[in-house]
């Protein structure tokens, strides 16, 4: 009985440390959670009731004129799809890429291996500002500026580095006894490959997506060296643009609280689908490998 009186003292202890910790966190998140509360409250609110001096933490009265001002801008849409069609090709480019090199290396015995390591470790310490003008340069001389392809050259070329280093150790987690028990049971190599430790690399290639595309989404210098036509602009681009043409006359913040709200609403969308994935690949791949 007193190991039992022991444990369940013990446990008391601890209760008024996990509500204490409870509450921090709660704090904590809503800090981080605020800004972007106080981004989308005020794309509802008309630019009247933002300039005045008392604050409006709930969009009562509200109304998507903000939003229908934007959209209707005629610029939005075309920035959307030149965003969504550079994340797709890095994000797919990328995981192809690096799951091919990340199995390599984690698998696989041949020379170079280590300074292809340490040259994908190399990259990742070199200034991407020191590589504008070498960029430039290339793109110019292929004629890919203001284009989706040349600009997706330049993001994966950044990205997969790091997404082979994240896959590798996904890859080197998973025992190689499971493909090769598979394969005494009569499968072949690919086969073990593709049933047995293709599906156990789901939350890492999830967690690698996120990342390219976080990546690709969110730049702004490349696409502002790159992308110099004003047809041809990212969504960052186009919101510094319009942000840009705001400042000529008085600043509407409702409108561009609201231009600010459709840059991000796609990753949150996106976060919505693969957070469940993401978090189990994340954890897993600090733990493995």
């Amino acid at each position: 009985m007193s190991g039992l009186d022991t444990r369940a003292a013990s446990r008391r202890a601890t209760r008024p440390a996990t509500v204490i910790l409870a509450i921090i966190g709660i704090a904590v998140a809503l800090v981080w959670i605020f800004p972007v509360y106080w981004m989308v409250n005020s794309a509802f609110l008309p630019n009247v009731v933002l300039q005045s001096q008392t604050p409006t933490f709930v969009p009562l009265g509200g109304s998507f004129t903000n939003f229908a001002t934007v959209i209707g801008g005629g610029t939005f849409l075309p920035a959307l799809g030149m965003s969504l069609a550079i994340a797709v090709i890095v994000v797919a480019c990328c995981l192809l890429f690096a799951f091919l090199a990340a199995l390599a290396i984690s698998r696989f015995r041949f020379r170079g291996r280590k300074g292809f390591v340490l040259a994908i470790l190399f990259i990742q310490m070199l200034p991407a500002e020191g590589l504008f003008i070498a960029q430039y340069k290339l793109m110019a001389s292929v004629n890919l500026l203001n284009t989706v392809l040349g600009v997706s050259i330049i993001y994966i070329a950044a990205v997969v580095p790091f997404t082979i280093w994240m896959l590798r150790g996904f890859v080197a987690g998973i025992p190689a006894e499971l493909e090769e028990a598979a394969m005494v049971d009569g499968l072949s190599r690919t086969q073990a490959f593709l049933r047995i430790t293709f599906p156990l690399l789901a939350p890492g290639l999830v967690a690698s997506g996120v990342y390219a595309f976080l990546q690709s989404w969110n730049e702004f210098t490349v696409a502002l060296v790159v992308l110099q036509d004003n047809s041809a602009e990212t969504l960052p681009l186009w919101l510094r643009g319009f942000i840009q043409a705001s400042q000529s006359h008085a600043i509407d913040w409702g409108q561009v609280m609201a231009a600010s709200t459709l840059v991000a609403l796609p990753v949150i969308i996106f976060f919505l689908f693969v957070q469940g994935r993401m978090t189990s690949g994340l954890v897993s791949g600090a733990v493995k490998g």
